[in-house]
């Protein structure tokens, strides 16, 4: 057994595949199950289980899974750690973002953070908040930057930054003219929601529930899946919403989109850094959550 063996075989667990995993691994498909067989021969028992076109880990494969990753952080972490020590920020990092922080806050840090760390490679992943502190928990990325607390006791979370959310429209819409509206008047305009795992969507619905409204009240007449699936329903005359004003800030500037508040309705919200309480961050990332703290503490 060896670590290599380790990484080929947690990539496969997590891929559901042996075809998949050799992709990504640049490895044939023969080689890759050549050094599963290995590490089955090596643990005398069988690791996965093919189930028609997706692979699965037996109960043994999952205890092996579990500390194969924490070997292969351990690798990383020494590794970093060494770099570290000799003065120099060198490895990978793995950050996850909900939908308005991977699209408009995390690429921004990525200039000045490469300028400032230029061998430091980073992979940015988006999904919606739930998946991200899924992922964060698990272990697939090394932090994440989301749109909702949770109440997952693995999880630590703390303020990163406050982002300003307004009810978006058509920029020739009859309210145009307008700089609020009254929560009631939105019962009469068809209005388009996030999927339920948004972390947009959580704060909003919190939002209408705490300020003594109904979010039943909405005239819902889509749900959307991305920020920018809404935008452009808004765009198109599908309907309007609530939104980062991060996420629609061209299309104000290109007079497409207008922005106006509710009334009594506190929209503004925050994005958290979110992080695995029994995972030990590596040096790479103690330095970018250091630097991000650093950046958007200036804005």
């Amino acid at each position: 057994m060896d670590l290599w063996q380790l990484k080929i075989f947690v990539t496969v667990v997590k891929e559901q595949s042996f075809s998949k995993a050799s992709d990504i691994i640049h490895l044939s498909q023969p080689t890759v199950s050549s050094h599963i067989k290995e590490l089955e021969k090596y643990f005398q028992c069988r690791l996965l289980d093919r189930l028609g076109k997706r692979t699965e880990p037996t109960r043994a494969g999952w205890i092996l899974f579990d500390h194969a990753q924490k070997m292969l952080a351990l690798k990383d972490t020494t590794e970093s750690a060494l770099q570290d020590f000799m003065g120099c920020t060198k490895g990978p990092l793995i950050i996850g973002g909900s939908t308005i922080p991977a699209g408009y806050v995390l690429p921004g840090l990525m200039g000045p953070f490469f300028k400032a760390f230029p061998d430091v490679s980073v992979r940015l992943v988006s999904g919606d908040t739930h998946q991200i502190i899924e992922d964060v928990k698990n272990g697939r990325v090394d932090l994440g930057v989301v749109g909702a607390r949770t109440r997952d006791t693995a999880i630590a979370q703390e303020t990163l930054l406050a982002d300003e959310m307004k009810l978006i429209i058509p920029a020739d819409h009859s309210w145009a003219h307008r700089s609020a509206i009254d929560f009631c008047e939105l019962a009469d305009e068809p209005f388009i929601a996030r999927e339920p795992g948004s972390g947009t969507w959580q704060s909003i619905s919190k939002t209408i529930t705490e300020a003594g409204f109904d979010p039943k009240q909405l005239n819902v007449k889509m749900t959307m899946g991305s920020s920018i699936s809404v935008i452009q329903g808004i765009v198109n005359k599908v309907g309007i919403s609530i939104l980062s004003t991060a996420a629609v800030a061209d299309d104000i500037a290109a007079g497409r989109l207008a922005a106006l508040s509710v009334n009594n309705l506190p929209l503004n919200r925050f994005f958290y850094l979110t992080l695995a309480k029994n995972r030990t961050q590596s040096p790479v990332c103690q330095k970018f959550i250091t630097f991000a703290k650093q950046q958007l503490s200036k804005t």
